[in-house]
């Protein structure tokens, strides 16, 4: 499957969407007008690709709406160079937004299929993150650590302690909290042992799995 003029015409009108939202942050809007989603989906939601909406990705898992993926990025405040962890790879959608944004990018996925999916997949369309593991995002990455900012693509009924902790001061952490319904919770390391918490409203995501072995 190839990016077509018109797939980069459906991608614009995305973005005058995502602007009617919300979304102003000029990078988020230039990695959602130039990454081809119809690419991260099964073939049978093509003509969906440019919807905003989430649509399955195989072992019971999502890529995220759009508007949603700009709303968390915009949110993380990501600057070139930022030293990223991200916590659900998923399709790698995600992921290519934050490289798009020219951050180094560490991500985590619990899902093996997807793992292995979304390792071979990425490099074929020039998206290199850092590294891609597979592992459990509750735990984070604290040999990388510390980094410029964590962003969490699934819901999580609590905010896990080592990710706070594998934050830099002045780092942020962009985690959906609660069960059936989410709140986007934002915090931002003030300390070595203080942060500050921001709310910005209700989202839906799928579970974020928990390695209890």
């Amino acid at each position: 499957m190839k990016d077509t003029f018109t797939h980069r015409g459906m991608r614009n009108k995305l973005v005058k969407i995502l602007r009617k939202k919300g979304i102003t942050n000029p990078d988020v809007l230039q990695a959602i007008s130039t990454i081809p989603r119809h690419l991260f989906m099964d073939s049978g939601f093509v003509d969906h690709a440019y919807v905003d909406k989430a649509f399955p990705i195989g072992a019971e898992q999502t890529i995220s709406q759009p508007y949603t993926v700009a709303r968390q990025t915009e949110l993380l405040n990501v600057k070139k160079g930022d030293k990223i962890l991200e916590i659900g790879t998923g399709s790698g959608y995600q992921t290519a937004v934050l490289l798009e944004m020219k951050a180094i990018v560490y991500s985590i996925e619990r899902q093996n299929e997807l793992f292995k999916k979304t390792k071979l997949f990425l490099p074929k369309l020039g998206y290199r993150p850092k590294k891609l593991i597979f592992g459990d995002g509750y735990i984070g990455l604290e040999s990388e650590a510390p980094f410029d900012g964590i962003i969490v693509t699934a819901g999580a009924p609590y905010v896990p302690n080592p990710l706070l902790a594998q934050l830099k001061v002045g780092g942020k952490l962009v985690i959906p909290v609660g069960d059936a319904v989410q709140i986007m919770n934002v915090f931002t390391r003030t300390s070595a042992t203080s942060f500050e918490k921001e709310k910005f409203g209700e989202f839906r995501f799928v579970p974020l799995l928990e390695d209890k072995n």
